[in-house]
């Protein structure tokens, strides 16, 4: 929680350990509400996923805002508001929550390798969602037991994350593969991309996977230095977001990037062949006047010659 259980007081007088933390929060909250505008601004009318990560720097943007009042009334209207620390509270659980959402709908492959998530990836991603939200709650409110619960949720989580990121990963070289014994280079560049969009999002989930286990390990709850972990946390969350949103933004400048099943098929793994059909225009004449009406199946996907 981004309030210090210390710092809840009346009235009264407050640590100076903690007067540059309004400062600090109203720098974050600038950036981070810069970087919501961009965002947003550039995935206008784009994917649906692009809009679903917007949600995450919007709801840091509102947990930045709250903290900055929150502090802000304390030092200098000498008041701090139990409501504004308890939407401090509320936005930060939010955001952590909505950064694993994020993490597994990317892992899944939504918007990358397929349009929809099927209904059990769907609920599978509901249900850890909605699991690691109550986990987090028990934990930041230091219910018995919650500090072991919110460690297994964290082990399920990455594991899916990775399970996911691996099988995209084989999945996309195997096409890649595919399209280099086939010499067929005109799905190339988008599946290169996509196969380094995953690579890139790997290291970047161990680079997480790392720093919430020092996080937790760190065990200085010290006021005096409050102010400095704060200032670490902040920006290792900016940089790992911002490197984020860099890597998974509109691609539409990568030809045929949007080329993708609806669904994911478990079966289907391959790029569909394309095939060059070159004939003489003389040898349909006889067809065109008999009407005649020819269907070429190659994969599944059908090519009709009229």
């Amino acid at each position: 929680m981004d309030v210090p259980a210390s710092s809840v007081s009346y009235r009264i007088g407050l640590n100076e350990s903690y007067r540059p933390l309004p400062s600090l929060y109203l720098a974050f909250l600038s950036i981070w509400v810069f970087s919501a505008c961009s965002w947003t601004i550039n995935t206008y009318k784009n994917r649906h996923f692009q809009w679903t990560l917007a949600s995450v720097p919007l709801i840091k943007a509102l947990q930045l805002a709250l903290s900055f009042l929150f502090w802000y009334s304390c030092f200098n209207l000498q008041v701090c508001s139990l409501w504004m620390s308890f939407g401090v509270y509320i936005t930060g659980v939010l955001f952590q929550t909505a950064c694993f959402v994020s993490f597994l709908l990317i892992s899944h492959g939504y918007c990358i390798m397929c349009e929809r998530l099927s209904v059990t990836e769907r609920r599978t991603t509901a249900a850890l969602g909605c699991v690691f939200y109550l986990t987090l709650v028990g934990y930041r409110a230091s219910v018995p037991y919650f500090t072991v619960l919110l460690l297994l949720n964290y082990f399920i989580s990455f594991y899916v994350i990775f399970h996911h990121i691996s099988q995209n990963l084989s999945v996309l070289r195997e096409q890649l593969s595919f399209i280099e014994d086939e010499d067929v280079h005109t799905m190339h560049d988008a599946v290169y991309t996509k196969y380094m969009m995953f690579k890139k999002f790997q290291a970047t989930m161990q680079i997480v996977a790392l720093a919430e286990t020092v996080i937790y390990i760190n065990m200085d709850n010290s006021s005096e230095t409050y102010w400095l972990r704060l200032l670490v946390r902040e920006w290792a969350q900016f940089c790992i977001f911002l490197y984020i949103g860099w890597t998974f933004r509109s691609q539409d400048v990568t030809p045929r990037f949007s080329v993708m099943p609806t669904l994911k098929s478990k079966r289907e793994t391959m790029v569909p062949p394309i095939y060059s059909i070159v004939s003489h225009f003389s040898d349909f004449n006889t067809a065109t006047s008999l009407g005649s009406h020819h269907r070429l199946e190659t994969s599944g996907f059908p090519i009709e010659i009229i």
